[in-house]
């Protein structure tokens, strides 16, 4: 268990569901993790987890608090080798009754958000000459799924600019892929009807959703040496729906 042995990584939205996972994981790994949150239930996960492991109170779509991440994690750790782009808002809408304060805000967080952590780990990658960057984005930008408009809009927008910096970033020796999770188990899905996520399920090939774990997994997977050649990619996991 020492995939990501001497790598420090930023996970953000880690207060809960898949960053939790992520962070949990990539600690048994052998990472350093700042786990980062708007959530201050974020510092009794990672005193749970222990270890070299550090919650910072972070609102990714403030510029200045990426700044102060990425100024912490240098003082505390001295290096920056990965970024996961997790924390995201979803406020599921059909475009009629979604207004534009809410657009907006879907796309400060989950499109603006990734944009500032990218922008702000490139020089400390760079000049390590390699790094990790995991967008999660969702099957909600591969397919035309009614009633999630502002939120599939920035799974969408993530999606292209995962494939812009990983073009741009690959020079640098820094790898920038995404992954499609399906449904997962975790407060998100709590937002829909019981019922509908009973039929959802049974719309998975495999029958049932998937679990924060897996999804770490292949984050992991990602993050690690293992993965050295893969970049711009897009991995989806979802069951098979989207076959």
């Amino acid at each position: 268990m020492d995939r990501l042995a001497g790598k420090v990584a930023i996970i953000t939205g880690a207060a809960g569901g898949q960053g939790e996972a992520e962070a949990r994981l990539f600690a048994a790994e052998g990472a350093c993790v700042v786990l980062t949150d708007v959530q201050d239930k974020g510092e009794g996960v990672a005193r749970d987890i222990g270890g070299n492991v550090v919650f910072l109170k972070h609102d990714v779509s403030s510029e200045a608090d990426w700044a102060r991440v990425v100024a912490v994690t240098l003082e505390r750790f001295g290096r920056i080798d990965i970024l996961v782009n997790n924390a995201a808002m979803y406020d599921p809408k059909p475009m009629m009754e979604t207004s534009l304060a809410s657009f907006q805000q879907h796309f400060a967080v989950n499109a603006a958000g990734a944009m500032l952590g990218m922008q702000a780990v490139f020089a400390p990658m760079q000049a390590a000459g390699n790094g990790s960057i995991i967008n999660i984005a969702s099957i909600s930008g591969t397919r035309k799924i009614p009633g999630q408009f502002a939120y599939a809009a920035t799974k969408w927008a993530l999606r292209g600019m995962t494939g812009c910096a990983a073009a741009e970033f690959g020079r640098a020796g820094i790898r920038v892929n995404a992954v499609m999770p399906g449904m997962i188990r975790t407060d998100m899905i709590a937002k829909h009807a019981a019922e509908d996520n009973a039929r959802f399920e049974q719309m998975v090939p495999i029958g049932r959703a998937g679990e924060s774990g897996e999804i770490a997994e292949i984050v992991a997977f990602l993050a690690s040496d293992a993965a050295s050649y893969i970049n711009g990619a897009e991995i989806v996991a979802d069951g098979g729906l989207t076959l």
